[in-house]
């Protein structure tokens, strides 16, 4: 008997999401399944759960980012990377192949206009019954919530970032 996949989202301004997000899909290749991460708005770069990704069976992982959007500088080309990783997203969920699929900040792209959030719920209504979906990032749109079946709002209560604290390898990335 098959088992209906779930969606999941966690938002919020805390640090943890694609931590947790992560946490899942580990859980889901250790049981066997077949999962893919696409990450959204990050940049290349020497991310620890990238490096060891390298070295995991059932688990594709594609980077759909040119690095955070915090200026307006280039905003068309962010725009076009972001639609064509969410095209990417798109085949990915309808393929049937995965088991699970963490869709890594993908709530920046309706927050920053870079794609509409309706299209988003389509590909999600759409997706494989037995396929689970994870979606993070702040600042999720209503939609988002109201798709979700599972909705986790991690929140900051205190950040080493705010005492001068630099990210540290292996911890924040």
């Amino acid at each position: 008997m098959a088992t209906n996949g779930r969606i999941l989202l966690v938002t919020g301004n805390g640090k943890g999401k694609t931590t947790a997000a992560l946490g899942t899909a580990f859980r889901a290749l250790g049981h066997g399944h077949r999962v893919c991460v696409i990450q959204f708005l990050k940049g290349q770069g020497q991310y620890g759960e990238r490096l060891m990704a390298k070295r995991i069976d059932n688990l594709d992982w594609f980077i759909c980012g040119r690095g955070f959007v915090f200026t307006k500088e280039n905003i068309d080309e962010d725009r076009q990377v972001a639609r064509d990783g969410f095209a990417l997203a798109e085949e990915k969920i309808a393929s049937d192949l995965y088991d699970l699929i963490v869709l890594d900040e993908l709530t920046y792209l309706p927050l920053y206009d870079f794609l509409p959030v309706e299209r988003i719920v389509a590909a999600l209504r759409g997706k494989p019954q037995r396929l689970s979906i994870i979606i993070t990032g702040r600042d999720a749109d209503p939609q988002l919530i109201k798709i979700a079946d599972t909705v986790s709002v991690i929140e900051s209560h205190k950040h080493a970032y705010e005492n001068g604290i630099k990210a540290q390898k292996g911890i924040e990335f």
